[in-house]
């Protein structure tokens, strides 16, 4: 499934900044390091993902130059350029990542009613809280877990996810404002996430805004033209 094309200018850097800085904490990834172009941290928790650059601005210079030179298979780059832009920029052996958006809003406490039949839990250990719904029998419902750095102004929502037979049943707003809560709660005013096509209706309905295309290249070797 295509993403719908979006229109955005340049992303904002220190959004960008917020969005990595969070990311790593949730996905237990080591502290990102600066560099001239951006980002780079190591993920290493899965072989298909090993190393991560972040370009909060990427031109064809700047993408041919680190497409043509990194050659290790697991390495990603994420970009808020367009699929269509980004394309003829890249070396043999790359291929992307489903498309995405990044997304933003303000957070404020909002009421959090737990629909009848289903059980709501959190919990929090070193900046990351997590929230899990079950059902009455203790099934898996929804999930979500939100990363608030130390002294951070802005949370990032993450790993947000919704059983397909427990669809439509308001989980997710309530995955969601639960998670928004407990950002707040920490200190959080703002948050940050990385929207799939499938999440984007969810977060656009809770009053997200789209900031940027969120576009992911992966380094595959076998994507290469055989010569």
């Amino acid at each position: 499934m295509a993403a719908e094309r979006v229109d955005a200018g340049p992303v904002d850097p220190e959004l960008v900044r917020a969005w990595v800085e969070g990311w790593v904490i949730s996905r237990l990834a080591s502290p990102p390091e600066r560099t001239a172009y951006g980002f780079v941290l190591d993920v290493g928790a899965q072989p298909r993902q090993v190393t991560r650059h972040v370009l909060p601005a990427a031109d064809e210079a700047l993408v041919g130059e680190l497409t043509g030179t990194v050659t290790a298979p697991g390495t990603w780059i994420k970009t808020f350029v367009p699929e269509e832009v980004i394309g003829p920029w890249m070396a043999p052996g790359w291929a992307f990542d489903d498309p995405g958006f990044l997304m933003s809003t303000s957070l404020e406490p909002v009421a959090v009613p737990v629909p009848e039949g289903f059980h709501l839990r959190t919990w929090t250990r070193g900046g990351l809280t997590r929230a899990l719904v079950v059902t009455d029998d203790g099934t898996f419902a929804a999930r979500g877990q939100v990363a608030v750095p130390t002294g951070a102004g802005t949370a990032v929502v993450d790993q947000i996810e919704t059983a397909t037979d427990q669809r439509r049943r308001g989980l997710g707003r309530l995955v969601m404002s639960t998670l928004a809560n407990e950002a707040f709660a920490a200190g959080a005013r703002s948050a940050v996430l990385g929207a799939t096509i499938e999440g984007r209706a969810l977060y656009e309905a809770l009053g997200w805004r789209i900031d940027a295309p969120l576009t992911g290249l992966i380094y595959k070797a076998s994507a290469a033209p055989k010569v």
